[in-house]
């Protein structure tokens, strides 16, 4: 462990105010921070179809997607910032914003064309590399683009002098779910649930729950 700022990561609700879980991964070696942060993703946007004796797990927002965002920003914060790297995940959305903008040397355009990288980082980096987190340098934001092609909606990426944000939309549902429904459907998980806990659990009110429940 370490006193370095790690990930901070909030789970809202239908809005803003309501808060439905906070992971802080600050003390914590990169490796467990990346591992923590890809649980709570798929606590969140994975979930298990069964059709018969066969489970397919189906994602909201492409797993690959998300780990090549996470990777991202640690490979290319900057750590001199005590700022943790913030992970902001909606209903319809997940937020990764990492402190510090482009390493010098970087434009907008390489950054998101790729096919060159400098490495802030190049110890994590290799690390990364090593441990087959990322695949080659400089390529991670043309794979993210590449997992949504066919999408309606589309990753979106806002970059600064003091910070990047990667906004990685949900993808189209295959279910034909509205995205309430999916979280209703994804937080029973083929388990039995009254009505007051999933209220509790995805900030929904009664009124909205039992609409959602008739549905399915």
């Amino acid at each position: 462990s370490n006193n370095a700022p790690g990930i901070d990561i909030v789970k809202f609700g239908k809005s803003i105010s309501i808060i439905l879980d906070r992971i802080n991964c600050s003390g914590k070696s990169i490796l467990e921070q990346y591992d923590l942060a890809t649980d709570a993703y798929r606590k969140y946007y994975q979930y298990e179809v069964i059709t018969g004796a066969i489970r397919v797990t189906k994602e909201l927002i492409p797993e690959a997607a998300f780990r090549e965002a996470v990777a991202n920003a640690l490979v290319h914060r900057v750590w001199d910032i005590n700022a943790s790297i913030s992970i902001a995940m909606f209903e319809d959305h997940i937020e990764i914003t990492s402190p510090g903008g482009l390493p010098v040397g970087i434009s907008k355009e390489n950054y998101l064309n790729g096919g060159i990288s400098i490495l802030r980082n190049p110890i994590i980096g290799n690390l990364f590399y090593r441990l087959r987190i990322i695949e080659h340098f400089g390529t991670g934001i043309r794979r993210i683009n590449e997992l949504y092609l066919g999408q309606n909606r589309k990753p979106q990426y806002t970059i600064s002098d003091s910070s990047i944000k990667i906004v990685l939309p949900t993808i189209t549902n295959e279910k034909g779910l509205t995205e309430d429904e999916n979280i209703v459907f994804k937080l029973l998980g083929g388990r039995l649930m009254s009505s007051s806990e999933i209220v509790s659990e995805s900030g929904f009110g009664k009124s909205k729950v039992l609409a959602i429940f008739k549905r399915l």
